[in-house]
């Protein structure tokens, strides 16, 4: 069986609204951290790079069948295309030997950028509890 690790820093975390969408090619999960900000796009939050901050998340091993299904939730065609995120490779801060896939913004389109680390944090505080 073929393998990928992703980085799910939002709705995709267990215990969030979109983790359903992911659940069923989960193989592995581990605490993580990488390098850029969030941004509060409303019902979920999106990552854009910044190299001064970092974000918690997790890195989930799926099977190869959960790539597809990552890029259509988060409306990734392919390179070059008109995506809403762009999956990039990724390292974790703290591990230079964990890497993988994540589903970027390259800039953030006017939302918020939010000055949590963790997305349920900011879920928390603006009163909706995750689902």
């Amino acid at each position: 069986m073929s393998e990928a690790r992703v980085f799910v820093y939002g709705s995709l975390l267990p215990g969030l609204h979109n983790y359903s969408v992911i659940s069923p090619y989960v193989v592995a999960a581990k605490l993580g951290r990488v390098r850029g900000r969030l941004v509060d796009a409303g019902p979920y939050p999106a990552l854009i790079a910044d190299e001064r901050r970092t974000v918690r998340g997790m890195w989930l091993t799926v099977t190869i069948d959960g790539i597809p299904r990552l890029d259509e939730l988060e409306e990734f065609i392919g390179i070059e295309e008109n995506n809403d995120y762009e999956r990039v490779w990724t390292t974790d801060a703290d591990d230079p030997d964990l890497s993988g896939w994540m589903y970027i913004w390259t800039h953030p389109r006017g939302c918020r950028l939010l000055d949590t680390d963790w997305w349920p944090d900011a879920v928390h505080d603006k009163g909706n509890e995750p689902q």
